[in-house]
This record gives structure tokens, C-alpha cells and sequence, in this order.
């Protein structure tokens, strides 16, 4: 590693149980209580978030609602509201840029900020770690966890470690040894499939992954060995990008039980074209190629899109374009472990107007 990139600072803040602590905020009845928000189970409604009262009962995000009843009969299910949590989210944002303008939002409720050259608060990561947790307290009525580091793997890694509300530091000196001991498990994007194979190759933790030879890592990381290779070492050169080019804007959920039902498959397929509509308005983009991902129980991953000529509607217009879509998968008679939709193809809404003006007057 080079001395520029072990002297960077870089935190990574993720909120707590973020739309459960919302809803316990807003309303003192589920304080205490264990929340889940979500969809409803006789409609083969999902878990989008859960309080850690709930988590205490093994409920999880993306579990189907009526399974995580099951587990916690006494849990309190809530419909989500989108729109408050992103309102939530601007101002949690806002709250980052006092401190740097390289703020890297990853989603509604976490981002990585590099306070590298940051004078405030001495110049201690740590300290601005604190600050901004304390503002998101102090203003939000809301707890955050933070991790501290000097590269983005390691900052996203220590912020879980003291969940909730809590806030871990990894050094240079510590990186390669806190690596070592990590369960392979808990290296971002090594989801059980793969944490499952490496384990039949003796791989348990960060050392094991580092005694791997690059060559050896390609056949089972593709393009991502570079990757896992470097942060096995304790190793991550990747900047914090705060400002950079929106190619898609798409939302997925992945299912703890297969879904065989297509209904149901088209109501989650819609719920999640609402998410990323909401997303293209934020941004003031339109979008003209929408493309749905269906991964199945066996993990083989498709993809089918369709373009227009005109900008996409809203998400309640889509329903038919996505039961097309749909149709053209094996959705129904193969099971399926995940859903997502994607929106791509993006013009910023003042030029696409001009554009579509001058067709027009073609």
C-alpha cells in the first residue's frame, strides 16, 4: 500500500434499522416493540426493514412477512412510507455535507464520507465520526453506526461492528490483521453460494482467502479477484466518488422463500418500479430502456428489457410492460430467489424536453 492511501480518512455511516427506527419515531405506540415494515402477508408481502426488537427473533429484511410473523407472532407490521424515509434521507445527507463535499450515498441509508483533508475537529476522522452522529441524534431523533478507516472495505466493515449506535476504528496498522480473522461471510459481496464454495476449499476467513493466489481467485471471482485479492490484504484503493454519471437507476429484493406465484412476482416487480420512478423524479431524469433481472432458485440470472421512444410513465403504467417482461422469463415454472428492475437509457428532464420539442416540429 502506498503512503497516500493508508494517510486517507474514510467513514462509512450506516443507519440504524432505518424505515423501523422511522415508524418508532413517529409513533411512540411501537417503541420498544418489535416493528416490521413490509407488505402483507396474505399477499405475499416481504420484509423491507425490522427493529432489532424483531431481529432479536431471527426476522430479517427481505423474509417473507408471513414467515417473519411466525418467528415473532407479537411483531407489529407497518406499511412503508417511502416518501418520509426519503425526506428522512435528504436530511441525513445534508448533515454529511457540513462536514465534506466527498460523500459517496450508497443508498437511503448509509454513504461513505472522506474527511482525508477535513481540519475540523483537529483532523480526527474519529471525532467528525462523532459530530455527525451526534447531529443525526441531536436533529433526526435517529441512531447511526460508524466505521472509520483508511479505505472504504475496511470503513464499511467497522461500522457493523457495534451495532446499533456505535462507532469502531481500524488503522493502518490493524487493517491486515483484522482482515486475517475475518469470517469469509462478512466480506461484502460474498453472499452463501459463494461463501460455501470457498469454504469446501478450506477458505474461513481473510488468511485463508490471502494464502490464494490471483490466478487462483479469477475462476472464482471473475473480474472482482483484483478486488478480494487486495482486501484480503487489508487493501482498497477505490476513492470515494461524489459526483459521477447515473447510467441506471434500479431497485431488487431477494426472497428468503422461492416465489412460484407470477401475481405475486408482478406486485413486487411494480412495488420496485414505484422505488425506482421516485428515484428518477429525485433526479429529475427520464428514462427510456426498463429491464427486469429474475434470478432463479438454482441462481441463473436473466435479464429482459424492451425501449421506447418516449420516456417511461409512472410505476402504475408499467404494470402491463412488466407482466411482458415477465412473460418472456421462465417466471412461474421455475422458482424464483430474486427480483429486480432497473431503468436505463437517461436524459436529464430539461434536455429530454428539448429533444422530444424538436421531434415535434419535425
Amino acid at each position: 500500500m502506498s503512503k497516500a492511501t493508508t494517510d486517507r480518512k474514510i467513514l462509512h455511516i450506516d443507519m440504524d434499522a432505518f424505515y423501523a427506527s422511522v415508524e418508532q419515531r413517529d409513533n411512540r405506540d411501537l417503541r420498544g416493540k418489535p416493528v416490521i415494515v413490509g407488505g402483507k402477508p396474505d399477499q405475499r408481502g416481504v420484509v423491507a426493514a425490522c427493529s432489532y426488537e424483531a431481529r432479536a427473533f431471527g426476522v430479517r429484511s427481505a423474509m417473507p412477512a408471513a414467515r417473519a410473523l411466525r418467528l415473532c407472532p407479537g411483531a407489529i407490521l407497518v406499511k412503508p412510507r417511502f416518501s418520509i424515509y426519503r425526506q428522512v434521507s435528504a436530511h441525513i445527507r445534508e448533515i454529511f455535507r457540513r462536514v465534506t463535499d466527498r460523500v459517496e450515498p450508497l443508498s437511503l441509508d448509509e454513504a461513505y464520507l472522506d474527511v482525508t483533508g477535513s481540519t475540523d475537529y483537529a483532523g480526527s476522522a474519529t471525532r467528525v465520526a462523532e459530530a455527525v452522529k451526534q447531529c443525526i441524534r441531536s436533529e433526526l431523533r435517529l441512531t447511526a453506526s460508524a466505521g472509520v478507516s483508511y479505505n472504504k472495505f475496511l470503513a464499511k466493515i467497522a461500522s457493523d461492528v457495534h451495532k446499533p449506535d456505535g462507532i469502531y476504528v481500524i488503522t493502518p496498522e490493524q487493517g491486515a490483521d483484522f482482515v486475517a480473522d475475518l469470517p469469509i461471510g462478512r466480506f461484502p459481496g460474498i453472499g452463501p453460494v459463494t461463501q460455501k464454495r470457498l469454504q469446501r476449499l478450506g477458505v474461513n476467513n481473510g488468511a485463508d482467502l490471502r494464502s490464494l493466489t490471483l490466478e487462483a481467485l479469477r475462476p472464482l471471482f471473475g473480474r472482482g479477484a483484483e478486488y478480494y485479492y487486495a482486501a484480503s490484504r487489508g487493501e482498497d484503493d477505490r476513492p470515494v466518488q461524489s459526483s459521477r454519471e447515473t447510467r441506471s437507476v434500479s431497485a431488487e429484493t431477494t426472497f428468503s422463500e422461492d416465489m412460484t406465484d407470477t401475481d405475486s412476482m408482478l406486485t413486487h416487480l411494480t412495488s420496485l418500479a414505484g422505488e425506482v420512478c421516485a428515484s428518477l423524479q429525485k433526479q429529475a431524469l427520464f428514462a427510456f430502456t426498463l429491464t427486469i433481472k429474475v434470478r432463479y432458485a438454482d441462481f441463473v440470472l436473466v435479464t429482459r428489457s424492451r425501449t421506447r421512444q418516449s420516456p417511461l410513465e409512472a410505476a402504475p403504467h408499467l404494470t402491463g410492460l412488466l407482466a411482458d417482461l415477465l412473460q418472456r422469463t421462465q417466471a412461474g415454472h421455475r422458482p424464483v430467489r430474486l427480483l429486480g428492475v432497473a431503468a436505463s437509457n437517461l436524459i436529464p428532464q430539461g434536455k429530454a424536453a428539448e429533444q422530444l420539442n424538436l421531434f415535434v416540429d419535425l
